[in-house]
């Protein structure tokens, strides 16, 4: 068993890394440090789940951050001090701003698995000249390279102030509230002139105050870690503007492209469509009157000598009059149904499927969401069910259909189909084909399943905006 799936979609811009290197503070507040907003989250600090993420910070970003910073503080100076000695610190300045790439990249991901935070990494700076030393010395005029370095360089300070903190407030705090167990001792229940009890309750709730007070400068730590990094290892405003101005533009581009092709694809279905009428016409309708003429002018012969033959005459005048009518009434329905103007697309499809020789089933909303959906949207579905049950009819063999059609978000969705044998394909010049191009022209999307000896089914989705 075989399948055939035709798809006209349109198109979208590549995924680009937009995320907001500056988001607002709100943001970050809420999702690192939601204990520092009260209620609920400040009651249950010492537990949460934010409080350990921000704990595991702290242990992590001392160690890793102090021992980066103190580097970065030792080389920098180093190799600016050595500059004036014939050049010398050039080199080592490059090579610590290459380095410094490296810890943002790699600082950036740690901030992300501990805290959950997303900070798109900067771009590295490029030569902007030709050669090996433009290359060479492209780091020493890297801002953002710079900006790392002092990052890590005030790290130290923010790191090791904020592990003392966490350490000191949860270590006292833990001793507090253990001193159930180990006792007050006689030199404080000297010192405070009270008995053993009322002591034990004092520091219980002492250690808890503390517990608390750790949690929440753990949160408050790793905020300002985070902040930190959004604004010295990621993006610049700049750059952000940069990067979604470049987007925006490819995104234009290939909406350009898309509107070409689907313009040409427009032109050539309208083309295929004046000649269908033409040939209708030519074929039809005015075949059937110059023989309407012949036989009216045989019967104004014939009246004098032959009443007989000139009523046989006349009432096949009548007869092809009527037929005439019939084939005119089915040409400008084919090129806009009054129907659908008149009464909506929902008693179009029904007027679609009582002409249909096989029994159809029509399933529409309930609501009058359709008449929301715009006149081309609703002219293209048509049509397509048009066509579909046209192509049932001749092709499918099938013994019945069913035509599902729906407006959610936005967007109109028809579904047509068939227990009919399939194999359908929409090939260049064909029906199908036609109708594809004027989905895709409205940025619909038509997709075609049609495996051999399973019915057929049409899918598609035409925004109502049209």
């Amino acid at each position: 068993m075989t399948s055939q799936t035709a798809t006209a979609t349109a198109p979208t811009a590549p995924a680009h890394d937009l995320l907001d290197t500056h988001p607002p503070a709100s943001h970050d507040l809420a999702a690192i440090a939601p204990a520092l907003l009260g209620g609920r989250e400040l009651a249950l600090a010492p537990v949460t789940a934010a409080t350990w993420q921000a704990v595991s910070q702290t242990f992590i970003g001392f160690l890793w951050l102090v021992t980066l910073g103190t580097v970065a503080m030792v080389l920098i100076p180093t190799g600016v001090g050595l500059v004036p000695a014939l050049g010398i610190g050039i080199p080592l300045l490059v090579v610590t701003l290459v380095a410094a790439r490296g810890f943002a990249r790699a600082e950036i991901a740690r901030l992300r698995a501990q805290t959950g935070a997303v900070i798109p990494p900067a771009d590295a700076r490029r030569a902007n000249r030709p050669g090996w030393w433009a290359a060479f010395v492209a780091p020493l005029f890297d801002s953002r390279a710079w900006a790392a370095t002092g990052y890590a360089a005030l790290s130290v300070l923010t790191a090791s102030l904020a592990f003392a903190l966490v350490i000191g407030l949860g270590a006292g705090g833990l001793a507090g509230i253990a001193s159930p167990v180990y006792g007050t001792g006689p030199v404080i229940e000297e010192w405070a002139g009270r008995s053993p009890v009322a002591i034990t309750v004092v520091l219980v709730l002492l250690g808890l105050g503390a517990l608390w007070l750790s949690a929440l400068a753990a949160q408050a730590a790793a905020l300002l870690q985070v902040r930190m990094g959004r604004a010295m290892l990621g993006r610049t405003r700049a750059a952000q503007r940069l990067a979604a101005a470049d987007a925006a533009r490819e995104q234009a581009e290939v909406r350009v492209a898309h509107v070409e092709k689907t313009r040409i694809l427009v032109v050539d279905a309208a083309d295929d469509e004046r000649r269908r009428i033409e040939r209708d016409l030519h074929d039809g309708a005015q075949q059937r009157l110059v023989a309407l003429g012949v036989e009216l002018g045989a019967a104004r012969r014939r009246t004098p000598e032959d009443p007989q033959a000139a009523a046989d005459a006349l009432a096949y005048a009548h007869k092809e009059v009527q037929e005439t009518l019939a084939e005119l009434r089915d040409l400008v329905r084919g090129i806009h149904p009054a129907v659908l103007t008149d009464r909506g697309l929902d008693a179009a499809l029904s007027a679609l499927a009582a002409r249909s020789p096989i029994p159809v089933t029509v399933q529409t909303p309930d609501d009058d969401s359709l008449t929301r959906c715009g006149a081309a949207a609703q002219a293209a579905a048509y049509f397509v069910v048009a066509e579909a049950l046209t192509n049932v009819a001749k092709h499918a063999y099938a013994t019945s259909a069913r035509i599902v059609v729906g407006c959610t978000d936005q967007r109109l969705r028809l579904v047509v189909h068939d227990d009919g044998r399939g194999g359908a394909r929409a090939t260049p010049g064909s029906g199908l084909d036609g109708l594809r191009g004027r989905v895709a022209a409205l940025d619909g999307t038509f997709e075609l399943v049609s495996p051999e000896g399973a019915g057929t089914s049409l899918t598609v989705v035409i925004p109502c905006a049209s």
